[in-house]
């Protein structure tokens, strides 16, 4: 039996619909992906930290390149840059930031263990993956430094974790971490190949291929108006970056504070810092002189009656050294530019339009103390303070951490039963998305009754 040629035909045009729905559903889970932003959550290994800071080494950890701390006992790595192949699971994740541990300090003021592992990388093929890391080293015994890049440091079980098909964001929580052979030399030998390291947890954002992003300002002055510009001392933008004091944030968010803070005023979170934008004043790039304000403040509350803004920041350098001033609010009142801390500022420079100091070792002053309750003496050691001059509107200050979607730097991160992904990979189940699944079923099914029909009634008319 033979169907009618006008059903013939619609039966066409709607597998036509159908694979027009699906198609460019098909195409763009195979096209790859870059990774633009996100964060790594790894606490390298508990013990060894216990170990660092413990009555045994009486030594101590530290963080750099923007590294923060999350929960209870992890750091966590910012700003992933890499790629992400939907159609095979390849996945490449790099993050910034590193840790640097010390201990068993000796007589002549060096310290026997001396590690650091900085820039942890991700790589996942095949099924397998396998975390990478910069390290620098001190052998135990000899003292011989080691320096080595991008180090297979662990290998990560992804058992029943399928990486194809994801969406945004890519995410895996508690990964379980094995240390490597490789991994066991650059630990100073520490720990055997085959130890168990701390599960290692991953959010990142991916997008598709862009365009090169167009410089954000549109107009340059000419040569003979930058000149104008700094020979007068003024500049085009500039920013200070300062995390205020890492375990005093620790202490607002946690279980003895369960407190917060809240930006303002256009101020950032960079995570392991807060931003504060918009600078205007001058700068004398002979002297290396700045005299600067910024926008934006941060206040910090709590459960135990805690109440503290800064505001106002102003940033003074001269002579190599620099001092960071702010607006101090606290039990109702307002003292206007306290000095909270000074720091070296001998490496101020200017190149290419861009005076940048990054990471200077900061003090607490007296005046720092006393608005902070006294929580801390003078002299304390603070966070660095990070500071960018752009006395060029060509020039662009360096990027904020890029801590990926939904990021909580006050939290600590979800957790799942050990080797399973927080959020499957897989949100698309497999290539097609489930409308385009349940559309095509609804357009077939549609196809299949217009035959029936067609059959039925040319049956009829044959009877």
């Amino acid at each position: 039996m033979q169907s009618s040629p006008s059903a013939r035909a619609l039966c066409v045009a709607l597998f036509a619909v159908l694979l027009g729905a699906l198609l460019p559903a098909t195409a763009a889970q195979a096209a790859g992906r870059t990774v633009q932003g996100g964060r790594l959550d790894w606490g390298i290994k508990s013990s060894f930290q216990s170990y660092v800071t413990g009555s045994i080494a009486h030594g101590s950890w530290s963080l750099n390149g923007g590294a923060a701390t999350v929960g209870g006992s992890q750091f966590r790595f910012h700003s992933a840059t890499g790629s992400y192949d939907p159609a095979n699971g390849a996945f490449t994740a790099g993050f910034s930031g590193g840790v640097h541990f010390v201990g068993h300090r000796q007589d002549d003021g060096t310290n026997q263990l001396d590690l650091t592992i900085s820039r942890p990388t991700v790589r996942i093929s095949g099924g397998a993956g396998t975390l990478y890391a910069d390290m620098v080293s001190k052998e135990r015994g000899s003292g011989r430094v080691t320096r080595s890049s991008q180090v297979p440091l662990a290998t990560l079980g992804l058992s029943g974790i399928d990486m194809r098909g994801g969406s945004t964001p890519v995410a895996l929580t508690n990964i379980p971490a094995t240390l490597t052979s490789q991994g066991a030399s650059a630990f100073a030998g520490y720990y055997a190949a085959g130890t168990p390291l701390d599960p290692v947890s991953l959010s990142v954002d991916t997008e598709a291929p862009a365009a090169a992003k167009q410089p954000s300002r549109s107009a340059e002055p000419s040569p003979s108006a930058t000149k104008k510009k700094e020979s007068a001392g003024r500049f085009e933008d500039a920013a200070v970056d300062w995390g205020v004091r890492r375990t005093f944030r620790e202490y607002v968010t946690g279980s003895i504070g369960r407190g917060k803070w809240t930006l303002s005023g256009g101020a950032q979170d960079g995570g392991a810092l807060f931003r504060f934008p918009q600078g205007k004043g001058t700068y004398d790039a002979a002297k290396r002189k700045l005299d600067a304000t910024f926008a934006g403040s941060v206040r910090f509350t709590g459960a135990d009656g805690l109440d503290l803004e800064l505001a106002g920041f102003a940033a003074r350098v001269a002579s190599g050294k620099g001092t960071l001033l702010a607006d101090v609010t606290s039990g109702g009142t307002i003292d206007k530019g306290v000095p909270l801390v000074t720091f070296a500022a001998k490496d101020f420079t200017l190149e290419d339009g861009l005076a940048v100091l990054t990471e200077a070792p900061a003090t607490l002053t007296a005046d720092g103390a006393k608005a902070f309750g006294s929580l801390y003496k003078a002299g304390t050691a603070m966070d660095p303070v990070s500071l960018a001059v752009a006395v060029d509107a060509r020039a662009e200050l360096p990027a904020l951490p890029d801590l990926g979607s939904e990021a909580e730097p006050s939290a600590a991160p979800a957790t799942t039963a050990a080797g399973t992904p927080a959020a499957q990979p897989a949100a698309e189940s497999g290539s097609l998305t489930p409308y385009a699944v349940g559309g095509g079923a609804a357009l077939i099914a549609a196809c299949a009754a217009v035959l029936h029909a067609a059959r039925r009634r040319r049956g009829a008319r044959n009877a």
